[in-house]
């Protein structure tokens, strides 16, 4: 079982001709209302991909409550962790340009008051992995690290968005992974080169760096290496990442060696660029598993 803990939002999808410049008003050609979330998406991708996945975060008792939580019950995952609180759910705003790039604002609201408590150390015992992102307090964030890393059990840190984790507690991850710029921010605090190789040298972990159409690359004791991304013309890139990170996770959650499980990722992402939204864009395991053998 892979625990999740981290963010659920309800994402609002402007769809634009181009994104608007400062102060420049546009019209969007379409708006779409879906669940969102990092922590959700990449609980989503992993229970999309047949993982058995519980998720622990935070919603508001607003009308967008519902909207956060439609994907991971459709995708079948366990969301008795996530509890309603007195704040607005979170919420993403995301603007599209007709070559599928984006931006993204998001008000974190009720993800603010997501606890490491709501997970017990039973959960964490009979999990096989521990997933985290950085949508939520990062002191409860490095709370679950350290709790993991005590009871011997693998934690799986994206570190998006990159906010500041010292360098005790990044060591306290099993595997790293990181975008282009989450690197570049977290190597200019380590002091070194934002490669997926001068992150593990430093922190001694493993280390995935996403590096979007030229692929991922990683870092770890037993050596280095590159996956090429799948040629693809994107749609929309807004859960790539995600996809990527969840697909990864439920890979190494069935026993794949990091390098198989960085190529599963890797197609299951380009699956996702192909379609329009953000879980509604996941692809289920039977598509990576025909994607994977074309």
């Amino acid at each position: 079982m892979i625990v999740c803990f981290g963010s659920l939002n309800a994402d609002l999808i402007f769809r634009l001709p181009e994104i608007p410049r400062s102060g420049q008003t546009r019209l969007a050609d379409d708006l779409a209302v879906q669940a969102g979330g990092k922590g959700a998406n990449q609980a989503v991708a992993a229970a999309r991909d047949g993982a058995e996945v519980a998720m622990a975060g935070a919603v508001g008792t607003d009308a967008l409550a519902e909207v956060a939580l439609s994907g991971l019950r459709e995708a079948g995952a366990d969301i008795t962790r996530v509890r309603p609180v007195e704040a607005s759910t979170g919420c993403a705003s995301i603007w599209i340009d007709a070559a599928g790039r984006n931006r993204i604002a998001v008000a974190l609201g009720a993800n603010g008051q997501a606890r490491a408590d709501q997970i017990t150390d039973a959960d964490l015992a009979r999990a096989t992995s521990l997933l985290l992102q950085m949508e939520v307090d990062p002191a409860e964030t490095a709370a679950l690290l350290r709790r993991a890393r005590a009871l011997g059990l693998r934690s799986i840190l994206n570190l998006a968005p990159a906010l500041p984790l010292d360098i005790e507690t990044l060591r306290l991850a099993g595997l790293l992974v990181v975008n282009e710029d989450e690197a570049e921010a977290t190597a200019a605090r380590l002091g070194c080169a934002p490669e997926a190789a001068a992150l593990h040298a430093v922190l001694g972990i493993d280390v995935v760096r996403t590096l979007g159409e030229a692929g991922s690359e990683a870092a770890t004791a037993g050596g280095a290496w590159h996956v090429p991304a799948r040629a693809i013309d994107p749609v929309d890139t807004t859960a790539a990442g995600d996809g990527f990170v969840g697909v990864l996770a439920a890979s190494l959650d069935r026993g794949a060696p990091l390098r198989k499980a960085m190529e599963r990722a890797s197609i299951a992402a380009a699956l996702a660029c192909g379609r329009r939204g953000s879980q509604a864009s996941l692809p289920w395991r039977a598509e990576t598993d025909r994607a994977c053998e074309g």
